[in-house]
């Protein structure tokens, strides 16, 4: 079974571009179906009937999984069939009667304009080295709406400081706009911290964000930055996402089109982000025709 596994997920890496960390859940998921069938007997993936499917999703409604869990593991195995049956390996599809199921929905958190003036705020309050490359993530990463992983993976010549963009390479690749905080931080770290995070270990190193061992910042790594923002906030539950939650909701609060913000966002269906409309109250008119300036950090992303 192994063999198709591997198959299937550089079919999906190939065909629809599927990051690592997508993949990675792939193979957990389908691991857990492989040991589950190794259990009853069978080693054969491709003689697996529609009964083994109906007590794999018994199985796991049996360990009290999340409906989400579920949902997502099923979709894996779903999938893993169907091109199994496409590639002619099986002669029948036996998660083709499989439903998935339902998943509540729930709307997206996102921290208020205040909040986020707050948590940008915080690292200027004793500027080390460290903390100026953290306000130049945290900016970039409200500025842009991009995800952890792609921050992460941003390298010097991704940024064009004087056409203030930067290129996004993720699950889709996109020119970027920057806003002018943005801007100005991210050229206060390269001018003043990052030579100093290097401290001459890695000078001819591309990757545009560094730790403090002159080394590429993990995803991880910057997870636990955020933390101790949010600790000294006072702010639960903020989580790099919710930056992108943040950036996607005060865009549509401040008159974004929608399929402006879906191209920011790299959402391939459009129903992804119309979530972030019902997490956005309407946008407010103003009498003198000028946004308030929360509004405005956002109005220069168009």
């Amino acid at each position: 079974m192994e063999a198709h596994i591997s198959a299937f997920l550089q079919h999906l890496a190939e065909k629809r571009g599927l990051s690592a960390n997508t993949a990675a859940a792939y193979r957990t998921d389908l691991e857990q179906l492989r040991d589950f069938l190794r259990e009853r007997g069978l080693d054969d993936v491709l003689v697996v009937g529609h009964d083994d499917m109906l007590a794999f999703m018994l199985f796991l409604r049996e360990r009290h999984y999340a409906n989400s869990t579920v949902a997502r593991r099923t979709a894996a195995v779903k999938s893993f069939y169907s091109f199994l049956h496409t590639a002619g390996l099986v002669q029948s599809d036996p998660t083709e009667r499989i439903d998935s199921p339902k998943v509540d929905r729930f709307l997206p958190k996102s921290l208020t304009p205040n909040q986020v003036d707050e948590l940008l705020e915080l690292p200027l309050r004793n500027p080390t080295p460290e903390r100026l490359r953290d306000k130049a993530m945290i900016e970039l990463l409200y500025a842009t709406g991009m995800r952890v992983s792609e921050l992460v993976a941003l390298n010097l010549p991704d940024l064009d400081m004087q056409a203030e963009h930067v290129r996004c390479v993720g699950k889709s690749e996109r020119i970027l706009p920057l806003s002018a905080s943005s801007v100005t931080a991210v050229e206060e770290y390269l001018d003043i911290s990052r030579s100093q995070l290097a401290r001459g270990v890695a000078p001819a190193s591309e990757s545009l964000f560094l730790n403090h061992r002159g080394k590429r910042l993990t995803r991880q790594g910057f997870w636990l930055i955020l933390k101790g923002y949010a600790d000294e906030l006072g702010i639960g539950d903020l989580t790099p996402h919710t930056l992108r939650h943040s950036f996607a909701a005060h865009m549509l609060n401040g008159g974004a089109e929608l399929r402006a913000v879906q191209a920011l966002l790299g959402h391939a269906s459009i129903s992804t982000t119309q979530i972030y409309q019902q997490a956005s109250p309407p946008a407010r008119q103003h009498t003198n025709g000028s946004a308030p300036k929360k509004e405005q950090r956002t109005e220069n992303k168009e």
